[in-house]
């Protein structure tokens, strides 16, 4: 890893798994200086949902290289411990970047960060600790247009990825990403062959899919 202009650098923030009902929720942070964001853009680093998977698990290794960064991923019993608390996603979401910057900041300095914006800018704000308060942090729509914080998202994708395929393989099924009906039949047959309890380590609870699972489950 070459080392950064400091003064020339920013964080880069992005999160993966939000939308998905299986699978953790990861939050991803990529330091970058004017250097290093040319380079990722030649690599043709960008907003990982316009990537396919295996592009994402071909560039997580460059950028791992290349770049500081950190990672906060929250697993899905973990994910509804934290939610059952909070009850509020936005807020989660706040409490991980936070971490996430926090982590980063604390093995190296950087004036300013950028994140997507999600719901009151406050949240991510109010959740800094000591070093994140003394940053410029800059919140905005389509944040992933930024080399950093495209490269975030490729982080964050690609170990949403990794983590899903072992929960896969620990459970003998296959767990689809998204949240959609193939995403359900998995999860009712997950119910059927175990049991309720099963689901919340694999999925996230609060979803509108949860009582749709536990009603098509139900013996008739």
């Amino acid at each position: 890893m070459k080392p950064i202009s400091i003064k020339d650098s920013w964080i880069g923030l992005d999160e993966s798994g939000k939308g998905d009902y299986f699978g953790p929720l990861v939050v991803a942070g990529v330091q970058v200086d004017t250097e290093l964001s040319a380079r990722l853009t030649a690599w043709g680093v960008k907003d990982s949902k316009r990537l396919s998977d295996k592009r994402i698990l071909d560039l997580e290794p460059m950028i791992r290289q290349a770049c500081p960064h950190s990672i906060v991923a929250i697993g899905p019993e973990r994910y509804n411990e934290l939610y059952a608390k909070i009850q509020n996603l936005n807020k989660l979401l706040a409490w991980a970047h936070a971490r996430t910057l926090e982590n980063l900041l604390s093995e190296r300095a950087s004036p300013r960060a950028i994140a997507d914006q999600f719901g009151d800018e406050r949240f991510i704000k109010n959740a800094l600790l000591e070093k994140g308060r003394q940053i410029a942090l800059e919140q905005r729509p389509q944040a992933e247009e930024d080399p950093a914080v495209a490269a975030a998202s490729i982080l964050a994708r690609a170990e949403f990825l990794k983590r899903l395929k072992r929960l896969s393989e620990e459970h003998q099924m296959d767990l689809p990403k998204g949240a959609s009906d193939r995403v359900r039949e998995a999860a009712v047959r997950l119910v059927r062959e175990t049991s309720a309890e099963a689901l919340k380590k694999v999925a996230k609870w609060h979803f509108k899919t949860t009582q749709q699972v536990l009603e098509a489950s139900r013996p008739r």
